[in-house]
């Protein structure tokens, strides 16, 4: 599977979520619910994964933890805030870099629709 069939079944589970549960949970409850449906997808779906740093040579491995990867193709951050800001698209961007990851998607659950809350990051820019 690549990552482009990936990201739209994390994004077609992240609108049936959103529309059954609505918005205004904590991010933890969408991490977990999330991650549920991905598996019973028949995806490999891991949860609060390190990404290193690496500074000067050396690895540290308390760098940054990334929501959601899946198939270790796709980074899902998921936010359940009132809005978006660049700094969580940079984010995103930096675990893209960070991983050697393709595709990232910055899911904000509290947006009253969650396709005004899809943001679609493509390592080095943004779609």
């Amino acid at each position: 599977m690549n990552e482009n069939e990936i990201g739209k079944m994390a994004v077609d589970c992240a609108v049936r979520l959103h529309k059954e549960l609505g918005p205004g949970l904590l991010e933890t409850v969408y991490e977990v619910l999330l991650s549920h449906e991905l598996e019973l997808n028949g995806l490999k779906v891991e949860r609060q994964v390190p990404v290193p740093i690496e500074y000067h040579g050396i690895k540290f491995e308390e760098g940054f933890r990334a929501d959601i990867v899946v198939e270790d193709k796709v980074i899902l951050e998921l936010k359940s805030i009132e809005a978006i800001n660049a700094a969580h698209k940079k984010q995103v961007l930096t675990y893209l870099k960070l991983t050697g990851c393709k595709l990232g998607f910055l899911l904000n659950f509290g947006e009253p629709l969650m396709k005004d809350g899809i943001t679609r990051l493509i390592n080095g820019q943004i779609q």
